[in-house]
């Protein structure tokens, strides 16, 4: 279950695919598999080109205009929904681009505010060394460093960032998603007088520029600059001694609550396995001098244990995957006992170093799963209060479940938390925050400044997973509601539910992802969708799934 590249075939008489008519001489080509991060989306071969300069994607994407193809950006295929391509869907006339192997430059500028200016695919974590190695960083960064980032941008990709109480961001820095820091970008657009696709850059200042900040593949990014601040020390405490009632109880609480380690430092992720007692809790705290009990780490991807499985999770873990689903109470065990006597073996569960070395956690080499759940916007006075909720509702769906002889969830429940976009952290001139990012501030909410991120995590194709992720999703958005808080998709993991699949809700699809941007009076859901259309009118950046849930 682990990662393994795709093979590549030439494109030449050894090609089974139709060949591309006229295609641009001097741009390699080649037939790719094609893998999603949970290997739900999997071909065997479609047609990848390789672009070697911005240039090559102008090419491209006006030879796709010509010839009736469409065109996706190839990153690291760490994702879930088919915004890239579709299962099922023909590929006779779809390319693929790598971004990866040439368009991967990084340059850091200082200033005011200093900035990186980073090529679609460079990863993550190449642009954060390179701005470490000038004082500066990130705020909020995925656990994963190895995305591309335009692929994070592209979904509104974000970390577990939070204020902790009387804290002050760093200027430069953001809360909210990775797409806030954007002061500038190069996309891919049609020019009508031109009559053809060109390179346009949108800087943070032009009024279109909110659409393309979260594009969910509705364009092409060459390249983007990014805003940073000084870099700061954080100190990794991981916890696994509190019970999950205690952790997780309602608002006001005495004890050790989810609550209290946000008051006091912000940064809080929670990861509960299923049927466990108590969950591992890691708490970041932004910490200048190394504590005496801390241990200094100079690089990311302390926790060895979480990429290298021991035989006591991958027996049960076998049969499980088998559908023996039985034998979940004795994976979610095995699965905790693991990280507990991890934690202590390599000592990692008091860590100190620079932010990126403790924010970056998880490998594309762990455990493949399939996740569903979003982002509920609320404000920060009702962080227990959610957290509550959700934990509540899981713990009696489970319950019952079990009580049944059927376990739909089988890997964790996890929680973490971040700001919401806030245009006052952003120091250029903006036309606003990203439209279509999850954790974009309702208009009407000036309250609502916390985004609260809850996923229930399982193996791919476990019996009844789907149905159960309906009946969750189904529950968030009527319980995350009025003038409590909002619920929104996380846009590269599982949303729209049926009781067979993800993805396929008409009435999600339809409705309840419009409303959930549009309410408050907001009319960025429609602006975004009109300027995309605007840049690409016929369609080249789109999909059969985009098309049938952004029209």
């Amino acid at each position: 279950m682990s990662w393994a590249p795709a093979g590549a075939v030439p494109w030449g008489p050894q090609s089974t695919l139709v060949s591309p008519p006229e295609f641009p001489a001097g741009i390699p080509l080649s037939q790719q598999a094609y893998a999603n991060w949970s290997k739900e989306i999997v071909l065997d071969s479609v047609w990848t080109a390789t672009a070697r300069s911005a240039d090559d994607v102008v090419i491209l994407s006006n030879w796709a205009h010509e010839h009736g193809y469409t065109v996706r950006a190839r990153g690291t295929m760490h994702g879930w929904s088919p915004l890239t391509v579709v299962p099922g869907a023909p590929v006779d006339r779809v390319l693929l681009v790598d971004t990866m192997v040439h368009l991967n430059s990084v340059a850091v500028q200082h200033g005011t505010p200093s900035t990186v200016t980073a090529g679609a695919g460079a990863s993550i974590e190449k642009i954060l060394a390179a701005l470490q190695d000038q004082g500066l960083g990130w705020a909020n960064a995925p656990a994963i460093g190895e995305l591309s980032i335009a692929g994070a941008l592209a979904i509104g990709a974000h970390g577990a960032t939070y204020p902790a109480a009387g804290e002050t961001i760093t200027p430069g820095q953001s809360y909210g998603s990775l797409s806030n820091l954007i002061t500038a970008m190069t996309v891919v657009a049609w020019d009508a007088s031109e009559n053809s696709y060109q390179l346009r850059e949108f800087k943070r200042s032009d009024f279109e520029s909110t659409a393309f900040l979260t594009h969910l593949g509705r364009t092409f990014v060459t390249s983007v600059t990014l805003q940073a601040g000084e870099n700061y020390r954080l100190r990794c405490q991981s916890f696994t001694d509190i019970t999950w009632q205690e952790l997780f109880a309602p608002p006001g609480s005495p004890g050790r609550t989810y609550e209290s380690f946000v008051e006091a430092s912000g940064r809080v992720e929670a990861i509960w396995f299923p049927f466990t007692a108590t969950p591992w809790l890691k708490v970041w705290t932004p910490t200048p001098v190394k504590p005496p009990e801390s241990r200094e780490v100079h690089g990311p991807y302390n926790y060895f244990f979480s990429d290298a499985l021991p035989e006591a999770v991958t027996t049960p873990l076998g049969l499980v995957a088998k559908g023996l689903q039985a034998a979940t109470p004795l994976f979610g065990a095995s699965q905790f006992g693991a990280v507990a006597a991890g934690l202590v073996l390599t000592d990692t569960d008091d860590l100190w170093g620079w932010s990126k070395d403790v924010l970056f956690y998880l490998r594309h080499t762990t455990l493949r799963v399939v996740a569903g759940g979003g982002a509920v916007i609320t404000k920060r006075s009702n962080i227990a209060r959610v957290v509550h909720e959700m934990t509540s509702w899981l713990n009696e769906r489970m319950t019952h479940y079990a009580s049944l002889g059927q376990y739909p969830v089988n890997m964790p429940f996890e929680v973490r938390l971040c700001g919401v976009d806030n245009d006052d952290e952003v120091l250029v001139d903006s036309a606003g925050v990203p439209d279509l990012s999850a954790v974009r501030p309702r208009a009407d909410r000036d309250d609502w400044d916390t985004a609260i991120w809850m996923n229930v995590v399982s193996i791919p194709g476990t019996r009844g997973l789907s149905a159960f992720l309906r009946e969750m999703e189904k529950w968030m958005v009527a319980n995350y509601s009025g003038d409590y808080a909002i619920f929104r998709p996380e846009w590269s993991k599982g949303w729209a539910f049926t009781n067979d699949a993800a993805y396929q809700d008409d009435e999600f699809l339809s409705r309840t992802i419009p409303a959930t941007f549009r309410a408050g009076g907001d009319g960025n859901w429609d602006f975004a969708l009109g300027t995309f259309d605007k840049y690409d009118p016929h369609r080249v950046f789109s999909n059969t799934f985009i098309d049938r849930f952004m029209p």
